[in-house]
């Protein structure tokens, strides 16, 4: 099997810091995201869009998607548990999960695409506009969340799970590029629970 991935991006970090939790190594293939090595024949001929993280295996078959190579390596490597347990369990991790997606990750995705000057050879045209909104879709999200993580430890419960590692690694994206802070912006949840995360291991896994 090979990955294929890219460094720092939030969605390849995804996998990198999963497979860390886990005590797995994958053979990694670096695809360059410059708008042009990501749109090359041989890359699309395993993922139609372009995009990484491509968990290649040995007949061919390609499996895209974050959460999908993840379910798969749960799968095949079921402890130590990262997504639920039980039946119970696995549907309000897979929410947070869902939700750290699409209310965290999603607005940060936008806003670094059209906000981030580095970013236009993958994002033309930018619209700053829809940056700047973006980014206080943010702000509103991330209350709710340190509202939440003034009652747990983790982001889906009393145990570290997949939905930390979207969660964190949407939280560092956005830190790294836009030097964009939870404490700084008065969120003191979220940000003990980023300092929490960034403790483990595999934290500096995909970096």
């Amino acid at each position: 099997m090979r990955l294929h991935t890219t460094r720092r991006a939030p969605n390849p970090r995804r996998v990198h810091m999963f497979l860390a939790e886990k005590g797995l190594e994958i053979e990694t293939v670096e695809v360059a995201l410059d708008g042009v090595a990501n749109r090359s024949g041989e890359l699309l001929a395993r993922s139609p869009f372009g995009r990484v993280p491509v968990l290649e295996f040995d007949d061919g078959r390609c499996l895209g998607e974050t959460r999908a190579i993840c379910a798969w390596i749960e799968g095949h490597h079921p402890e130590p548990n990262l997504m639920g347990s039980d039946v119970d369990e696995r549907a309000f991790i897979e929410m947070h999960d869902r939700r750290a997606e699409f209310h965290l990750l999603l607005p940060i995705a936008n806003w670094i695409r059209h906000g981030h000057p580095g970013l236009a050879p993958l994002e033309q045209p930018q619209f700053p506009d829809f940056a700047a909104a973006q980014a206080g879709r943010l702000r509103e999200f991330a209350q709710v969340f340190d509202a939440e993580l003034a009652t747990r430890p983790w982001w889906a419960g009393d145990r570290f799970s997949i939905a930390d590692i979207t969660a964190f690694c949407a939280i560092e994206f956005v830190r790294g590029l836009m030097r964009w802070q939870p404490g700084e912006q008065g969120l003191p949840n979220l940000q003990a629970w980023r300092d929490r995360v960034a403790a483990r291991p595999s934290a500096k896994a995909g970096m």
